[in-house]
């Protein structure tokens, strides 16, 4: 089952789609979500967003820097401090 995620900077939008499962740098180690996701707010990382369109598809990977992430009944909401591109 999809769910949305975002992903944010201070300056922009960098995308918002319906995805499978993303996995988060948290500060205190990886951790993946999926639709249904307990509700958790917590800082993350430098190092790798890995973003599964589809179960089973390989990972698309966004190198973050820094920030937040929320996962709520919404989704998840990625509020990183700078994305390289």
């Amino acid at each position: 089952m999809p769910f949305t995620f975002e992903l944010v900077t201070p300056a922009r939008l960098v995308r918002s789609e319906e995805v499978y499962q993303v996995d988060v740098p948290g500060s205190e180690g990886d951790f993946g979500v999926l639709e249904g996701h307990a509700p958790v707010m917590t800082t993350i990382r430098d190092g790798a967003l890995r973003v599964y369109k589809t179960a089973g598809a390989a990972p698309e990977e966004v190198r973050v820097e820094g920030g937040f992430a929320e996962v709520n009944a919404t989704g998840l909401t990625v509020l990183a401090e700078h994305v390289i591109d």
